[in-house]
């Protein structure tokens, strides 16, 4: 499974000149957090990463999402970085690494 993750807001900072960190609140939010993908009645299925990150020009940070090994056979699967709910994603869009996901203000 691939996709994104994009901070917005004051929530995010640069902290290497091309590695973004959350802040405040958001301080989870860095490269290597935990991505967990879930199948339709709740049960882990693989764990991934947030991956590079770069500062975009609205100031919002994205993070690529990488998650090895998601099983086939679903139709739904739910995603979750670190502890900030699941959000539910189609197998088409996992599959196509369309999965977008967004955290902030």
């Amino acid at each position: 499974m691939a996709g994104a993750l994009t901070l917005v807001g004051s929530n995010s900072r640069d902290t290497s000149g091309h590695a973004c960190t959350g802040s405040g609140g958001y301080s989870d939010i860095a490269e290597g957090a935990s991505v967990t993908v879930y199948d339709a009645a709740g049960k882990a299925r693989a764990i991934g990463s947030l991956q590079h990150s770069d500062r975009m020009s609205t100031g919002a940070c994205s993070f690529a999402i990488t998650v090895p090994d998601v099983p086939d056979g679903e139709q739904i699967y739910q995603v979750e970085v670190t502890h900030r709910g699941k959000v539910s994603v189609t197998a088409d869009a996992a599959k196509a690494g369309l999965v977008s996901l967004q955290l902030g203000n």
